[in-house]
């Protein structure tokens, strides 16, 4: 069992010179030092903004604020082994592409201004096709996540599924978590759980200061994060009516719980566990730093990964690779992908632009509007990917066919500001899966 008492509240921890068992900063803020970070992300803004305001920031704040996001938060480090798998570069330059958004033709430099991508990766054969790094970001930045970290959380229950650490994603979530029995949790298998079909009651607008997710995000930047997120979780109803698989519905409490039952059920934190089993085995490029809520206990697995672009990248290779390491080496069920792509049927989560559902074990189908239509096929690959995403246009988008990666970082002006820009980053993958493939 993991330890449930209320930790010190970040000034007090700042006061006795600890954090989480690391030293803090006099400030309260962390440091690469006071993390044990064995390089130092770069840029590091020295004015950074408030927390709690996550949700309003304006974009500028937003970029100052999503790369020191692993200094605002109390953190979990996982270290990188030291000597990096290589991504070569391919031998040719990246080919022009073109796509049609509101019915005009843009092209790669219209995507970064459209998107404020603030870094993209596009990765062919395993081989860097194009990178891309803006508004002061470095290969050395740590970037914030957001949900993307969902689909990592996920990656890694299947990991603890092939070890034998978590028996099967038909398990109920109360064989890791009882204290939530006798809540709206109880009877929730882990299988619903991933799918976001577990029927409990919750509101992800970003945009309602009173939602749910808003209540999550000042808990998160409070003085005692972990019992007032629990708190809020354990207290959550059931959705009227509506029993377990039934109906899909966001639910980033949920996906904060699949990583407590993975935290549970392999003794460890998500942090360590995925530096353990994936960061030092591919190995990564560079230490990262996961958003805890009581360091070296309780990590937030619905967001909070921080991470580099190019270790983004081989996150996303290894799930390209259907779980095996560069070197072969298989850390996934063999039909983890294909399961965790099969998307849940559940009412809400089949529309119009997916008809077979756009929601797997924690990763999306992005579709498009039939009505686009396909005349020269680009768009087709669309029907083949599969993505992470994560609020204000952060993405990791998978082409297992053609074997095509991208990554990207954004500072969209709002949170989900609509289907345009969620239209614009398929329609852009689409391109340039098409473009890489002549």
């Amino acid at each position: 069992m993991d330890r449930i008492g209320q930790p010190l509240g970040i000034m007090a921890l700042a006061a006795l010179g600890l954090f989480g068992g690391r030293a803090l900063a006099d400030d309260g803020v962390a440091t690469c030092a006071t993390l044990s970070m064995r390089t130092c992300p770069e840029p590091i803004d020295a004015a950074l903004p408030p927390a709690h305001d996550m949700l309003s920031w304006d974009v500028n704040a937003r970029v100052v604020g999503f790369r020191n996001n692993w200094r605002m938060y109390r953190g979990d480090v996982f270290h990188a082994a030291g000597t990096p798998a290589p991504l070569p570069r391919a031998p040719q330059p990246m080919p022009a592409v073109r796509y049609a958004s509101a019915g005009n033709t843009h092209d790669l430099e219209d995507y970064i201004a459209h998107q404020r991508v603030t870094g993209l990766l596009l990765i062919k054969d395993g081989r860097i096709a194009y990178e891309y790094y803006g508004h002061g970001n470095t290969e050395h930045t740590l970037w914030t996540s957001r949900s993307v970290a969902k689909s990592v959380v996920s990656v890694l229950v299947g990991i603890a599924i092939a070890e034998g650490s978590i028996h099967s994603v038909d398990d109920p979530i109360t064989r890791y978590l009882p204290e939530l029995r006798h809540t709206a949790w109880d009877g929730v298998t882990l299988h619903q759980l991933m799918t976001h079909t577990s029927g409990t009651q919750w509101n992800e607008n970003y945009a309602d200061p009173a939602s749910d997710f808003a209540k999550l995000t000042y808990c998160e930047a409070g003085q005692d994060p972990y019992p007032c997120v629990m708190r809020l979780v354990r207290a959550l109803p059931r959705r009227e009516g509506v029993r377990p698989g039934e109906v899909w519905s966001y639910n980033t409490a949920g996906a904060w719980l699949v990583g407590r039952v993975l935290e549970r059920a392999t003794r460890t934190t998500i942090a360590h566990y995925l530096e353990t089993h994936l960061w030092q085995r591919e190995p990564m490029e560079r230490d990262g730093v996961w958003h805890a809520l009581e360091p070296g206990h309780v990590d937030m697995g619905g967001h909070g990964f921080n991470a580099t672009l190019r270790d983004w990248a081989r996150f996303a290779l290894f799930v390209e690779r259907c779980g095996r390491l560069a070197d072969g080496t298989r850390l996934l069920p063999a039909d983890w992908v294909r399961r965790s792509t099969t998307w849940t049927k559940a009412r809400g989560s089949v529309t119009p632009d997916a008809p077979d559902g756009q929601y797997g074990y924690q990763w999306w189908y992005s579709g498009l509007r039939p009505e686009l239509g396909d005349p020269d096929g680009t768009l087709a690959v669309a029907r083949e990917s599969f993505w992470a995403e994560g609020i204000f246009g952060q993405a990791i988008a998978i082409d297992p066919v053609e074997h095509v990666v991208m990554v990207q970082w954004s500072t969209w002006p709002e949170a989900a500001p609509g289907h345009e820009m969620d239209e614009e980053q398929v329609l852009f993958f689409a391109a340039a899966v098409h473009a890489l493939h002549r």
